[in-house]
């Protein structure tokens, strides 16, 4: 396990458990440095204050805030561990929600929370056996890097998991984002196909994922570290920008390429034809009437043949 980043305690009503927090997550991506292309000399940030020109060292630079123009508060570390926050080593409890009422925008990062040392291996167990339970998650308190947040405990495989949570006043509202309905108009048709295309596509791993370009990025440096040709561009065949799209025909070619990609036959799908254009729809009524007319007139002449005979 990662060495842990915070030891503290989770406070649930007069219940105390001591704990650590690590990472939950680790970072796989391809970091960069910064050089000098001429000779591949590393190029470094120095950090220089802006009045003398001079480069300070770390230990030089503190924390400040700019309360108004050219008038700066300076704030030390010290006075930020002063601060009389009743979360500053407990992640406090203050309520239990259903996991379902909890906007997935609030969520932040995510880590795990050992039990620190056998004295909190009973209360550990008990939190985690009470939220298995009920089924529900917990909102706490805790400090985190000079500043109070928000939390979410719940369970993954016998482990409680803490994720950091925006406040509700840190999540911007969406509604003028989204295209207003009176402009766009949607057929129940096509909300079916989407529903389909969804229930092809419906999975209960997500193992199977993995990041791609990572991948093709590995082998670019790989290739240029051997000398050898950099790999071609893949072709994603997605419309240019631009390019109008038939929304039904998108779906139907989508469903069946789901149901392909599962092994699945085409048979088995509902998969509904296009509507006819207004040009075919309105000619078909044209037809049916002169079918309709010309039977009409067999039928007459087969009526007068009889009189007669």
């Amino acid at each position: 396990m990662p060495r842990p980043l915070w030891a503290g305690a989770i406070s649930f009503g007069l219940v105390t458990i001591p704990v650590k927090i690590v990472s939950a997550t680790e970072d796989r991506d391809v970091h960069f440095h910064r050089v000098h292309l001429t000779d591949m000399g590393r190029v470094r940030t120095r950090k220089v204050c802006e009045l003398d020109g001079e480069v300070v060292s770390q230990d030089e630079i503190g924390k400040g805030y700019e309360i108004a123009k050219d008038q700066t508060v300076a704030v030390t570390d010290e006075e930020l561990d002063q601060i009389p926050l009743p979360t500053a080593k407990a992640i406090e409890i203050a309520a239990f929600v259903d996991a379902g009422t909890i906007d997935p925008a609030r969520i932040s990062d995510s880590y795990y929370l050992a039990a620190d040392g056998q004295v909190a291996a009973k209360p550990y167990t008990l939190l985690r056996k009470a939220l298995e339970r009920s089924s529900k998650v917990a909102v706490a308190k805790f400090a985190w890097h000079g500043r109070e947040r928000l939390g979410l405990l719940r369970i993954r495989e016998g482990a409680i998991v803490l994720h950091s949570m925006k406040w509700p006043d840190e999540v911007r509202s969406p509604q003028e984002l989204a295209p207003r309905e009176v402009e766009v108009e949607v057929g129940e048709e096509e909300i079916e196909q989407a529903l389909q295309l969804a229930e092809r596509m419906t999975i209960e791993d997500l193992s199977g994922f993995h990041d791609e370009y990572r991948e093709a990025l590995e082998g670019i440096i790989a290739a240029k570290a051997e000398g050898k040709p950099l790999p071609s561009p893949a072709q994603d065949g997605k419309p240019e920008k631009g390019e109008v799209v038939d929304l039904m025909a998108a779906l139907n070619a989508s469903v069946k390429a789901a149901e392909e990609s599962r092994g699945e036959r085409g048979e088995d799908a509902t998969v509904h034809e296009m509507r006819p254009s207004k040009k075919t729809a309105r000619k078909a009524p044209a037809k049916k009437t002169a079918a309709s007319k010309k039977s009409t007139a067999s039928k007459k002449t087969a009526a007068k043949k009889r009189s007669a005979s």
